[in-house]
């Protein structure tokens, strides 16, 4: 909870931050449009969403990459206490010990070790099996906003390609002026459109792309790491009562 909150306070600044340079550009752009009137009010509008939903996809590439960060950081997922505990569980007063250990120090990893605990009295198959269920449904946890990130990564790009080919859209009305200024002014923010959307297309695709692959090799190896404890603990158990 306190992730959560602390990331959403970072995206909240990040938006503080942006939000009165994208002001500053919109009142110029506005002053330009109502100075020079044959100038399409649609392509300053067009422009500021573009731009406007990238930012904001930006805004929560950040926040998710910030908030995984924190979430899938080894200690958070495999605690080291309950890993020692384990190491030392050779009667039921150790096992009760890591059971309550488990219950304190909430993490995917401590659940999936309660579990266990919960089912010693089934065979080993079938506590194999109930771990198997568990065990999908914590990597699904940890896989949580990953997959948004895939997202953006994908339509970051093509936001930036629009507004690439509006841009250009915008240049090639320009060729259709006969006064200089206008033409001038049309080009001009043709190529403003055109570049901008690209930039930030790929400023925000970039980020998240090294985010989602990151995150995916991490939830990963952190589930193989799990799944070896937890096959090391059911060993070690079911030998000692056999």
């Amino acid at each position: 909870m306190k992730t959560l909150r602390a990331c959403f306070l970072l995206s909240i600044l990040t938006v503080i931050l942006i939000t009165p340079e994208i002001s500053a550009q919109n009142l110029n752009e506005s002053k330009d449009i109502v100075s020079n009137t044959s100038t399409p009010p649609d392509s300053s509008a067009m422009k500021n969403t573009i731009i406007g939903v990238l930012i904001f996809a930006s805004v929560i590439s950040l926040f998710l990459i910030v908030e995984r960060g924190l979430a899938l950081r080894q200690s958070v997922i495999i605690p080291f206490r309950v890993v020692e505990l384990q190491g030392i569980c050779k009667t039921e007063d150790n096992l009760l010990t890591l059971r309550t250990t488990a219950n304190k120090i909430q993490s995917p990893y401590s659940r999936l070790i309660a579990c266990a605990i919960d089912h010693l009295h089934l065979t080993r198959e079938e506590n194999m099996e109930m771990l198997q269920t568990r065990a999908r449904s914590e990597v699904a946890r940890m896989e949580r906003g990953i997959v948004v990130l895939e997202i953006i990564t994908g339509i970051a790009p093509l936001l930036g390609l629009v507004g690439t080919i509006f841009g250009l859209i915008t240049l090639f009305q320009g060729m259709g002026v006969e006064a200089s200024a206008e033409q001038t002014a049309l080009f001009s923010q043709g190529i403003s459109i055109a570049l901008k959307a690209t930039l930030l297309g790929l400023v925000v695709a970039i980020p998240s792309l090294i985010g989602w692959s990151y995150f995916n090799r991490k939830v990963e190896t952190l589930a193989i790491e799990m799944e070896n404890l937890c096959d090391q603990f059911l060993y070690e158990q079911y030998r000692n009562n056999d």
